[in-house]
């Protein structure tokens, strides 16, 4: 499990894999100098529940990976947060098999 730390807000567990992803999602926002908000489930380990981050350039990002080896990215996971960002809801964290399957929906249309 990495960490997600921004700014004072705390600090946030992801799996690896999930925060490489969300580090090139977010980065590409922060790049044009866009804000918006970054939003997940909790499971009930975690005591259920939502987060959302109101995302913005000027605030620090810590990005902190348990593992020493980077994951491979999937560029279908990757294009799906990049689409969802742009929804009125912000960049929603989902796994890497409901944004194939969200993706499949959308070809499919």
């Amino acid at each position: 499990m990495g960490t997600f730390a921004y700014g004072n807000s705390g600090e946030y567990e992801f799996e690896d894999r999930t925060l490489a992803h969300l580090k090139v999602a977010i980065s590409l926002k922060l790049r044009r100098q866009e804000c918006f908000f970054l939003s997940w489930s909790n499971p009930a380990e975690r005591g259920s529940g939502r987060v959302s981050l109101w995302m913005s350039p000027n605030i620090p990002i810590t990005i902190r990976f348990a593992g020493s080896k980077a994951p491979e990215l999937n560029e279908v996971w990757l294009r799906v947060l990049n689409e969802l960002s742009h929804t009125p809801r912000g960049l929603v964290v989902i796994t890497e098999r409901e944004a194939e399957a969200y993706a499949l929906s959308q070809s499919a249309e």
